[in-house]
């Protein structure tokens, strides 16, 4: 078999958004934005399969790259931003992401080895973290101006393709990211379903129309967030800094490796069985699948890195605020709606017997607290710019995605996807979170590890459910 990083660059080039577009020249960042204003991108990885079944007047590579080059255009006629950079001029305030005429979208075509599909779109091995690396793009990044995304399709002749995606995390959170790459994918699947000439136009629905009005963001706090956040940035290596530079995260150890886990319904059903045996009072328990997934990952992992038993573990996740802002903002809203909680734990707790009751009560204090602006407590202690030396440290551990996103929804026109992997969680040390590829209210989680780690975790991932056995 070719070795699975054996991928050859055979077109770099950029894509305008079809003209027509809304005048849309410049947007400013929000605190929401701010916060991650150097993070680095976030970087996913879409495998899709072309079966036999497929049609061959529409899987041919060559129809397959047209498709999509032609449909990312029509898509970022509605996402005119994303064509453009980041800046921080001297004279405003808050650094802007703006569009020139002539700005595009870098976009990376590439072709690896038909034998490496199978490899590296499955679950069910321990992949090499840097094995991805090759398929995904980098972004654009300077003092100056960055990127506001870049783009790369690797095409496995005959088997399948990928798509790559590197977003800039202080443009775009999650949401606002999976809208662009599903707009993209409906406006694909569109012209394939209904035989249109390629680069006809395609309304988006209206879930998926971007808003761009930046006046339902405000301050519930009355504390200035914005200006806390700029000017902590501003100070980083300042005074006056405004390099809009993304950090650039140290590579993963040569011996760590990737994986994806999957919790079905019916195991998430037994880790609830699991903890209402064990509580009094279970009232005061979120005992949601993301809880209850999380919860369950962190104790494998502080049992599987051997944290120290006096140590106090930290567990972060991102909160979606659009809901949980009075007025709440709609959920179209373009850009950072997001905020990161922290909530903590005594090793020695987590490896007890009662490890996942305290995880899930952990977790479930925290979640209690987030609504009505109190998504925001604490906010303005929230320094991101200062917190860099933590990712990948061992016993913190955080998550990236959601499995609201409804991930494996992105049809091309060519099928769900086989799979998806956030590949940049092998430098931030983040624990990647997703809807499961098999339904049925199922949950992904990815990690990275060391080789060792990552067998210790598999194991105490297969066999943590006890006594328990999983129904359904």
């Amino acid at each position: 078999m070719a070795q699975p990083n054996s991928v050859k660059v055979v077109e770099l080039c950029r894509v305008a958004p079809k003209p027509g577009a809304p005048d849309l020249l410049s947007l400013p960042l929000t605190y929401f934005d701010s916060l991650w204003l150097r993070f680095p991108p976030v970087q996913r990885l879409y495998f899709y399969e072309l079966s036999q079944l497929t049609s061959s007047s529409t899987s041919t590579d060559s129809v397959v790259l047209a498709y999509l080059k032609t449909s990312l255009s029509l898509t970022l006629k509605h996402f005119v931003p994303l064509a453009g950079n980041l800046t921080w001029p001297q004279d405003s305030h808050t650094p802007l992401l703006s569009y020139v005429q002539g700005d595009a979208v870098s976009l990376t075509v590439a072709e690896s080895d038909a034998d490496n599909f199978d490899h590296l779109s499955s679950k069910d091995v321990f992949l090499k973290s840097k094995a991805y690396h090759p398929l995904v793009p980098q972004l654009e990044s300077s003092h100056e101006r960055t990127a506001a995304i870049a783009l790369q399709i690797t095409l496995f002749p005959g088997r399948g393709f990928a798509i790559g995606t590197a977003m800039h995390h202080a443009i775009l959170d999650g949401k606002t990211s999976i809208s662009f790459v599903k707009s993209w994918a409906h406006a694909c699947s569109k012209q394939i379903e209904s035989g249109l000439s390629i680069g006809s136009d395609i309304p988006l629905p209206e879930q998926l129309k971007p808003l761009y009005d930046r006046t339902v963001i405000y301050d519930p706090t009355g504390l200035g967030l914005e200006s806390i956040y700029l000017n902590d940035w501003q100070n980083l290596d300042g005074p006056n800094n405004r390099s809009v530079k993304v950090w650039e995260l140290k590579a993963p150890p040569d011996d760590s490796v990737r994986s994806i886990f999957e919790f079905t319904r019916a195991q998430i059903q037994t880790l609830r069985q699991m903890v209402l045996e064990k509580v009094s009072d279970p009232l005061h328990l979120h005992l949601s699948t993301f809880s209850l997934a999380c919860a369950y990952t962190w104790v494998c992992l502080v049992k599987a890195q051997e944290i120290e038993a006096g140590k106090v573990s930290i567990q972060v996740f991102s909160v979606d605020c659009r809901p949980r802002l009075d007025p709440p903002v709609p959920e179209n809203y373009f850009g950072n709606c997001m905020m990161a909680v922290m909530l903590f734990a005594e090793a020695k707790e987590l490896l007890g017997e009662d490890g996942l009751v305290v995880a899930v009560t952990a977790i479930s204090e925290t979640i209690k607290g987030l609504d009505k602006n109190g998504v925001l407590k604490g906010a303005h202690e929230v320094y991101f710019s200062k917190n860099k030396d933590l990712f990948q440290a061992e016993g913190i551990y955080s998550t990236a995605g959601s499995h609201r996103f409804q991930i494996y929804d992105t049809n091309f026109g060519w099928g769900r996807p086989k799979k998806v992997e956030v590949v940049s969680i092998d430098r931030t040390g983040a624990i990647s979170v997703s809807d499961s590829k098999n339904g049925g209210g199922g949950i992904e989680i990815g990690v990275v590890l060391k080789k060792d780690c990552m067998e210790a975790f598999a194991s105490l991932f297969a066999v943590g459910f006890g006594k328990h056995r999983v129904r359904g």
